[in-house]
């Protein structure tokens, strides 16, 4: 199944029989968990168990943001280089954090961000059931999920402890995505795409006048580089699928009208960017 590239038996496995249950109605009883599982906290493994990937966008659909996403990686390398001969590998993230801000592109002009605009408009006129199921998954497990999801499949063939470590170092990979990419936000101000036109999302309910939430970079994007660039180098034959399932995330925030083609693409600069760092620090 294409939705589940890359996570290896006994996940695909389960999560094909997840998908069929469900559409016999079998996993029903589960959608509401008792009071018991309810103070369980849920693993990722345990909710996209729960939660199951439909069938997600077509290569072709996604290749397009993939290439673009793929021409940021030499860009973070080459910055993070003059990051590392600066500073070493000790790990300082608030002094990273500030730097990595830095290297974000100004926001585009308003005749590009127009223009980006007029492209998420013609792709909303497009939508399709499927295809907003399938982005609807994706804005939901493409956050942290999936990603954890991927780790977690790697950690069954490793030792326990180095197995824990890189649990954590992946978590903090995503936090550091989230808090730099929110605080570039709140500082380039940039309106997501259903806040300039509301038509793309009105179950949005935008208020008339409304400036935010804001857009650039895209939060997703930024988690979904991280994410990638620190995976693959833990298991480098695998990358094209890490690389698939970023292009699928980034594709869905296009379809849904979250971002336009430059928040994606900041974003996934500053995402190689901390995932360059998280391996540099932990001696990857």
């Amino acid at each position: 199944m294409k939705a589940l590239r890359g996570i290896t038996w006994p996940y695909a496995v389960i999560a094909l029989v997840a998908v069929a249950a469900a559409a016999f109605g079998l996993l029903r009883p589960q959608l509401t968990p008792t009071a018991a599982t309810a103070k369980k906290k849920l693993s990722a493994t345990d909710r996209v168990k729960r939660n199951p990937p439909p069938a997600l966008f077509t290569d072709g659909q996604i290749a397009p943001i993939g290439r673009q996403a793929d021409a940021q990686r030499q860009k973070a390398d080459a910055l993070f280089a003059e990051w590392k001969k600066a500073h070493g590998t000790t790990r300082d993230d608030k002094a990273f954090a500030a730097w990595a801000a830095g290297q974000v592109p100004a926001p585009p002009t308003v005749k590009q961000r127009t223009a980006q605009l007029h492209e998420v408009q013609a792709l909303a006129r497009t939508r399709t059931a499927a295809g907003r199921k399938a982005a609807t998954w994706l804005e939901l497990d493409g956050k942290k999920d999936i990603w954890k999801l991927y780790l977690h499949d790697q950690r069954e063939l490793i030792p326990t402890q180095r197995g824990k470590a890189e649990k954590a170092q992946l978590k903090a990979a995503l936090k550091l995505a989230k808090t730099i990419s929110d605080q570039v936000a709140a500082r380039d101000r940039q309106p997501a795409p259903f806040v300039l036109d509301p038509t793309l999302r009105p179950e949005k309910h935008i208020a008339a006048g409304a400036k935010g939430p804001y857009s650039y970079p895209s939060r997703h994007a930024t988690r979904a580089a991280a994410a990638v660039t620190y995976l693959s180098a833990l298991s480098p034959h695998r990358a094209e699928d890490y690389r698939w399932m970023r292009d699928e995330v980034l594709y869905s925030r296009l379809y849904m009208a979250g971002h336009v083609s430059g928040d994606l693409t900041a974003g996934t600069l500053l995402g190689d960017l901390i995932g360059d760092y998280e391996l540099a620090v932990t001696g990857h």
